[in-house]
């Protein structure tokens, strides 16, 4: 295992932890009753993951190009690709770059779990963020302040991941938010986690084209911006102002970030379902282009 792929695995836990506190800045807006201040401090935290993204992207590319160069310079680069798949040496580095996908996927479970994990101490960290920022009425000061040796250090002794039987409590209280929803997040969570890796794995299966195969990511990716847009997070949104008017208990807020996140982890095992299929649909799509 190359340093640069350990490093693209480093990186997708990264994204994915981040991308999974995100849930927090509702819960935490919801406890303070500063939902904006919330996200606005959080788009903060969420450029560590964009930029995670832009070196992460390149060495993944890199890993794709490494295969298809390999597999053409041992069969030769004028054989066409419907052929060129056929070939059992391609078959093999194909089987590698399937393999190491799938890891990249796992990486993108294990930073979910964790992620889900550290929801519980994050809010309550990112809480106290809010009302120190209120204060002092400054980003630049409020990294001062809180990047101090003593608060940095307290800080991450806070964060102790939840425990079992914690999550048991959450889970098993009796579900007050609409279920279609949630199964939805389940469905997008696994396109968006492997939208760009099927995109990059039919670029090897479609290798004279890769370029066109690596950029169609959308046509998987594409159903679930349109139903993350018009369900979940306008369903979320509303259960957040509902909590925040009173009409609602800041708990179900806490069980909405919870089954988010769980959904979330059940759609990154998804992902390892619709990884090769989404593949052969990019694949499909390019081909009509060409």
């Amino acid at each position: 295992m190359t340093t640069s792929f350990v490093l693209v695995l480093f990186l997708t836990v990264l994204i994915h932890l981040i991308n999974t506190l995100i849930y927090s800045a509702r819960w935490a807006g919801v406890k303070t009753g500063r939902l904006a201040t919330a996200y606005s401090l959080f788009n903060i935290i969420f450029l560590i993951a964009s930029t995670a993204n832009t070196i992460q992207a390149p060495l993944l590319s890199s890993l794709v190009e490494h295969t298809i160069n390999r597999g053409l310079a041992t069969l030769g680069s004028h054989l066409p690709d419907d052929i060129l798949l056929q070939m059992p040496a391609y078959r093999q580095e194909l089987g590698i770059l399937e393999y190491k996908i799938r890891l990249v996927i796992l990486a993108a479970t294990v930073g979910t779990v964790i992620g889900g994990l550290l929801l519980p101490p994050f809010v309550r960290l990112f809480a106290r963020t809010i009302l120190l920022f209120e204060e002092v009425g400054s980003v630049p000061r409020l990294f001062l302040l809180v990047l101090t040796p003593r608060r940095f250090w307290g800080a991450l002794k806070a964060m102790r991941p939840a425990s079992p039987s914690s999550l048991r409590r959450v889970i098993g209280q009796k579900l007050g938010l609409p279920k279609g929803f949630l199964l939805l997040n389940v469905f997008i969570s696994g396109i968006y986690t492997t939208g760009v890796l099927s995109a990059l794995y039919a670029g090897a299966l479609f290798p004279h084209y890769r370029t066109t195969a690596t950029l169609l990511s959308p046509i998987v990716n594409g159903l679930a911006t349109v139903l993350l847009a018009t369900v979940v997070d306008p369903t979320a949104a509303v259960i957040t102002d509902q909590a925040l008017q009173g009409r609602r208990e800041e708990k179900d807020v806490r069980q909405m970030v919870a089954y988010l996140a769980l959904t979330r982890f059940l759609g990154t095992i998804l992902a390892q379902l619709l990884f090769v299929p989404a593949a052969w649909l990019i694949r499909g799509v390019a081909q009509l282009l060409v």
